[in-house]
């Protein structure tokens, strides 16, 4: 499902373990996918890096979030034990992940091996 959050020119695909084959596997582009939890302060303080990132490189990434508590089979196949965590896919295949906290310039390096 696609949101956009209120008063934010920011377009993020929230995804469920049903979506996430659609929207990510069987992209043929890039896709970044952010693990995260409501509760967790380092995802916060990721979150508006992530969203700045998006604007950035809308039309080329697609960006989507994976809330854990909601999506905890998925979140566990996919390797996200700690959040914030990352998978940067192109063409279905997950060519890198990340977990942790990130800052801008790494999150940005990362989005260029990508392309």
């Amino acid at each position: 499902m696609l949101t956009q959050e209120s008063g934010k020119d920011v377009l993020m695909y929230h995804l469920t373990e049903e979506s996430f084959d659609i929207e990510v596997l069987r992209e043929k582009g890039a896709v970044v996918v952010m693990f995260y939890e409501r509760w967790c302060p380092k995802c916060s303080m990721t979150k508006p890096i992530v969203e700045e990132m998006e604007k950035k490189y809308r039309g080329r990434i697609k960006f989507c979030e994976v809330e854990v508590a909601e999506n905890p089979r998925l979140a566990a196949a996919c390797g996200a034990d700690i959040v914030p965590a990352f998978l940067f896919v192109k063409g279905g295949v997950v060519e890198a992940s990340m977990k942790g906290t990130t800052g801008e310039k790494i999150l940005e390096k990362r989005l260029k091996e990508l392309l």
